[in-house]
């Protein structure tokens, strides 16, 4: 049996390597790794009360229950084989195995990725990604989407798209890898996999319903895109800085870099909108923001800090005209994923390719001297970054629409949500709640009729009716005095 035992500094010495060595845990990077850990689950929360904020009221509810339902199901595929599907240390080039499967024998020993911390905080680690990456995907199912059926939809994407495409890309048996693939913190196995899929999903379940009384498509809580907005600038800390996997100098430059491209896109969006709107949108900022972490994440820890300024910028911007794709294509992207996303990740990626430099990822401490990106000198980086990015793209996008076409010939499974609940809204309708008590308030359609009521009697009233007290003095002329006998 391997022995466990702690040096006088706190740090966890594990002495069960086969040749006898042994490798040492250091606190600090335990402590830095679980922290970040609790901040992903922030960060895909925070994802929730995004989209939430960005729905009608009427469905406002069914967006969080969908984010936190994603969370609960890849928690447990990820327990029961995701992540040995994805990290185990004996995979092949393209998915793992079931070695680690229900968690077995991941105490102790080194993570497949880094020695630095322990197989069993790096599975715990990564279940936080897979989670996100799911969260950001459903959002796709935005006011049209049946809420039934999304744990078995769940269950199968993770198993058949994010699994194999985090394997192959942070495995280090992965073709991906092995090719020399840059993704230092998901920039092709979350955003580029969780926008295709957003877009598989949009074009197979169609367009939303536009309600029979032509009720607006109104954001029905901006506060709620701004909370959301905060909680996932504060979970990237941990998406981009974690991956680090330890407490040193590369996570201190993935932290600086995801702060400056997320105010650099944040202003971006602002202007461009700007531009066309003449105003200052606080859902424009937001959506530049995100924008920006997204085009980030890939290059976190491999570019520059002036690099990152110029990796929001760009993202900010391209994101912004992206939004206009679906115009062209028709599809009801509701929330802006795929444009936020697929293609903020794209560009990630492909920046990645040009601007990542040995001389910023060697402060991992790893003493790594080889050429990474163009910047290096290495050109070859970039239609690496490329491939592996479309065939991300590809894979995501294919194998979501046919695990919806499966799903479909069965009717308990269908994802389309019908005309009626549609109409009615899913929080009612589906879940019998509502994200706001709003039972002593007047809805905009009671409003309306009040007023066309309210208008229609002062027509006919007798008299020059001009105002609402005129309306009132004449209706009360025809009522009886207090007292008097009725007809």
């Amino acid at each position: 049996m391997a022995e466990v035992v702690y040096n006088g500094s706190g740090d966890i010495v594990w002495k069960g390597n086969p040749d006898g060595s042994q490798d040492v845990y250091n606190i600090g990077d335990l402590s830095w790794v679980l922290s970040s850990t609790g901040n992903v689950f922030i960060m895909a929360c925070g994802v929730g009360f995004y989209y939430s904020g960005l729905l009608r009221r009427k469905n406002a509810l069914s967006a969080l229950y969908a984010s936190l339902v994603s969370v609960a199901v890849v928690i447990l595929v990820w327990f029961i084989w995701g992540f040995s599907l994805a990290f185990s240390d004996s995979a092949g080039v393209f998915i793992g195995n079931l070695k680690y499967a229900a968690f077995t024998n991941i105490y102790l020993q080194p993570a497949t990725e880094s020695t630095k911390i322990p197989m069993s905080l790096y599975a715990l680690y990564e279940m936080m990604f897979a989670a996100t990456t799911a969260v950001i995907a459903v959002g796709a199912l935005a006011e049209r989407g049946r809420l039934g059926p999304l744990p078995i939809f769940i269950f199968l994407w993770v198993t058949i798209v994010y699994c194999p495409v985090a394997c192959w890309t942070w495995n280090t048996h992965g073709w991906g890898r092995k090719l020399g693939v840059l993704d230092f913190a998901g920039g092709i196995a979350v955003h580029i996999v969780a926008g295709a899929t957003s877009l598989a999903m949009s074009l197979y379940l169609g367009p939303r319903l536009q309600s029979t009384a032509n009720e607006p498509w109104q954001m029905h809580n901006i506060s709620g895109v701004i909370l959301g907005t905060v909680l996932m600038w504060y979970g990237w800390f941990g998406f981009n800085g974690g991956s680090s996997l330890s407490a040193n100098l590369l996570a201190v430059q993935a932290l600086i870099n995801t702060n400056l491209a997320a105010a650099a896109g944040g202003l971006a969006w602002v202007l461009m909108d700007y531009r066309m709107h003449e105003a200052w949108g606080s859902v424009s900022f937001c959506a530049g923001v995100i924008s920006g972490l997204v085009t980030i994440t890939p290059g976190s820890g491999y570019v520059s800090a002036p690099a990152a300024v110029l990796f929001g910028f760009l993202g900010g911007i391209i994101c912004n005209l992206s939004t206009y794709l679906k115009r062209y294509g028709r599809y009801d992207d509701s929330l802006d994923i795929f444009a936020t996303h697929a293609i903020g990740g794209l560009l990630g990626s492909l920046l990645t390719g040009i601007f990542a430099q040995s001389n910023i990822y060697s402060r991992a401490g790893t003493g790594a001297t080889a050429k990474l990106g163009w910047l290096d000198g290495n050109w070859k980086q970039v239609p690496i970054q490329l491939a592996a990015s479309t065939a991300a793209l590809v894979w995501a996008f294919a194998w979501t629409y046919s695990i919806l076409k499966l799903m479909s010939r069965l009717s308990f499974t269908k994802m389309r949500a019908s005309r009626e609940a549609q109409e009615t809204g899913l929080d009612e309708h589906q879940m019998h709640e509502a994200a706001f008590n709003v039972s002593d308030y007047p809805t905009i359609l009671e409003v309306n009729k009040h007023v066309v009521s309210t208008v229609q009697n002062m027509r006919n009233a007798p008299g020059r009716v001009r105002t609402i007290d005129d309306l009132n003095m004449a209706q009360n002329a025809q009522r009886p005095p207090v007292g008097a006998a009725g007809p």
